[in-house]
């Protein structure tokens, strides 16, 4: 039986999970006789490096390739079966390397090709794939053919290839729709010298490129036979929901949909036809290539990125963008997420931070718990830090027990907060710069990690330099103060991904048990998952072995507020 403490005794039933009646859902049996042919990125963890955040090898302040080469023994380690890499080509950094420049280079910032070969064959020797960034939406203004495009007159072929459009007004003065940026302000720069105007969904430095252009199609399937002749494993697809526009531009209400925003700038059917012809190319390749869509779109349209003819996997935006903390809207967003990648015979991403959202133990920290940035400053509330990294390691025994594939975004297995308090001067996001502050900005979760806590720079490089500061709390997060600490979140992550493999979670099937309003429980396996969202102690089930607990079980029986376990038996 489970209860609150303190309360009256609640039955425990077995609830099904919607999958199981889906068409196309998983069932046991069907896991077990297809498993020896599951595709790799079914149940991966897939860790997410942000490169000029990660290690600096060379001194100069700013994370890059060799640093990431060093620290493959880390990662391996820690038990992850492939990395993302945020981009690391050539780009003057205006967006942190989302302003691509060209697309065939490594910014001396972060090293040379050859560094990135290197790295990419160490990965692979220790059994760890590599996904790379692609950023096709838009490129850097400073790419040659943007160039080419503002020395060029209007209805030129250079033109063509981004959204140049004559302006309204008499002179051409006003911009040709009302479109606004993600970044904050109007989403059209004009042209210098004429009344042109060129559109950027983004910051000003990074013009959307015209996808009905076949010149641009072909060069994006360049693009990626250039980086899986190198042996590239997978992309990781920037803004897939954005790269067709409605033909007309016309003007369009700025507004969201539970929390996503819509228009005619978004999710247009035309991209699907665009990673169809991706998808060919990487199945002329041999080792199971594979893309993943960043889709910021309603949970609707995700699984038409999922058809078996277009991508592996969509980041998971219901689960990552989740507000508040309570057990019924996990378990509807589970349920949900489940029963939509099973409809297109797809599998299931869990995602809880990245690098354009608050890190969860600060946003887990707030009495009211949201991702965008603006949840931290937005009522003047900063986190409570250990509310907040008690419950991220409850949430992390929750996401890795749930079957499908996960991604880490680098410092999660230290249970790194957000620097809340980063002074304005620091701060680089165009984000922060574009609203002039009214939007704090991502630069607060893409502080250089601390390795050592007591060396210059907390050991992320040889020298005392890095291109954000590191908050002072950071020390006792560093991976030296929790190696081999029982208990620490480094080593939970470790125990987590190794028993999460032994016990085959991530390739199989949820079953929810009724624990009561505040408890979600659920067996996937031989392994059973319990997580307390209440304020109050729980019971635990009688004659099971605890395999692991977020946090040290001090009552027999007892399972505390804010904490999860994982169950064996009898």
């Amino acid at each position: 039986m489970f209860r609150r403490k303190r309360s009256s005794t609640v039955a425990m039933t077995a609830v099904t999970s919607p999958l199981e009646a889906l068409p196309g859902g998983t069932s046991a049996a069907s896991l077990q006789a297809a498993e020896a042919g599951l595709a790799w990125w079914t149940d991966a963890i897939i860790y997410q490096i942000y490169p000029r955040s990660f290690t600096d090898a060379n001194g100069d302040g700013i994370g890059d390739l060799p640093g990431i080469a060093l620290r493959l023994p880390y990662l391996k380690r820690l038990g992850v079966d492939a990395l993302w890499l945020s981009p690391f080509y050539q780009s003057p950094q205006a967006d942190a390397g989302y302003d691509v420049a060209d697309y065939r280079a490594v910014d001396p910032l972060f090293g040379t090709l050859e560094d990135f070969d290197r790295l990419l064959h160490e990965a692979h020797g220790l059994g760890i794939k590599v996904i790379v960034d692609l950023v096709p939406n838009h490129s850097s203004d400073e790419h040659a053919w943007f160039q080419a495009a503002l020395k060029s007159p209007p209805g030129s072929a250079e033109r063509a290839r981004y959204l140049f459009r004559d302006g309204r007004g008499a002179n051409g003065e006003l911009p040709p729709n009302n479109w606004q940026s993600v970044f904050g302000g109007q989403a059209w720069s004009r042209a210098p010298g004429d009344r042109q105007w060129y559109l950027h969904l983004f910051d000003s430095k990074q013009p959307d490129l015209n996808w009905d252009n076949p010149q641009v199609r072909a060069e994006f399937k360049e693009v990626l036979r250039f980086w899986l002749d190198r042996g590239v494993d997978g992309f990781r697809v920037d803004v897939a929901h954005g790269l067709v526009k409605d033909a007309e531009l016309p003007d369009a209400e700025h507004r969201k949909e539970n929390g996503i925003l819509v228009g005619p700038m978004w999710d247009q059917d035309g991209v699907h036809e665009i990673y169809r012809a991706w998808r060919r190319i990487l199945d002329e390749y041999p080792g199971e290539r594979m893309m993943v869509a960043e889709a910021v779109v309603g949970s609707h349209s995700r699984p038409n990125y999922l058809r078996p003819d277009e991508m592996q996997q969509a980041f998971n935006f219901d689960y990552l963008l989740l507000e508040g903390w309570e057990a019924a809207a996990f378990r509807n967003v589970i349920d949900a997420s489940l029963a939509l990648s099973a409809a297109v015979d797809a599998t299931t991403t869990w995602v809880t931070s990245n690098h354009d959202v608050v890190r969860a133990p600060s946003r887990y920290g707030l009495s009211r718990p949201g991702a965008h940035p603006k949840g931290i400053d937005a009522a003047g509330e900063q986190p409570d830090e250990a509310l907040g990294l008690r419950r991220a390691r409850a949430l992390a025994l929750l996401t890795l027990a749930l079957p499908g594939s996960a991604y880490i975004y680098q410092g999660e297995e230290l249970g790194l907060p957000e620097h809340t308090t980063l002074e304005t001067h620091y701060r680089q996001d165009p984000m922060f710069i574009r609203t002039r502050g009214a939007d704090i900005g991502r630069d607060g979760c893409r502080v250089p990690l601390p390795w050592e806590a007591q060396a210059p720079s907390l050991g992320f490089g040889p020298g005392d330099r890095s291109w954000l500061p590191q908050p002072a709390a950071y020390a006792r997060y560093a991976v030296d103060r929790q190696e081999g600490v029982a208990g620490s979140t480094l080593e939970l992550y470790r125990q987590m991904l190794q028993l999460r493999r032994e016990h085959a979670l991530g390739k199989g099937q949820l079953r929810w048990i009724d624990a009561g309003r505040d408890v979600l429980a659920f067996d996937n396996g031989d392994i059973r998952v319990l997580i307390n969202f209440g304020t109050e102690p729980a019971e635990l089930p009688a004659g099971g072995q605890v395999l692991l607990s977020s946090e040290l079980l001090e009552e027999p029986g007892e399972l505390p507020a804010n904490t999860a376990v994982w169950l064996t038996g009898p």
